[in-house]
């Protein structure tokens, strides 16, 4: 990767690949078991060696749940990055760091 997959990208990407609105509960209940085989990996310190052989490890599970985060947003219609711009604006107000977040990066 070339470092430059945006969130927005994500979104459409996973909209095109699986927007199922009527399966929010499911989506939702996959997030968790997702969430549950992280914290399982975590645990044994399962981190890929390289970048293709990832099965059942952090790297995986860490995707799997920004998948699924990601499709419930889109059922939602929400749009991340701008989330992310708000959000970071009242993080900052609540607990000052002096870091800035910065847009279209």
């Amino acid at each position: 990767m070339d470092g430059k997959t945006t969130i927005k990208y994500l979104q459409t990407y996973i909209k095109e690949k699986d927007f199922q609105p009527e399966l929010l509960k499911d989506y939702f209940l996959k997030l968790s078991e997702e969430v549950g085989e992280l914290s399982r990996a975590m645990r044994k310190g399962l981190k890929a060696q390289n970048d293709t052989e990832i099965s059942g490890t952090i790297d995986e599970e860490l995707w799997d749940v920004i998948y699924y985060a990601l499709a419930i947003a889109n059922i939602y219609d929400i749009d991340i990055e701008q989330v992310a711009k708000v959000k970071s604006e009242l993080n900052e107000s609540k607990y000052p760091s002096g870091v800035k977040f910065e847009e279209n990066r």
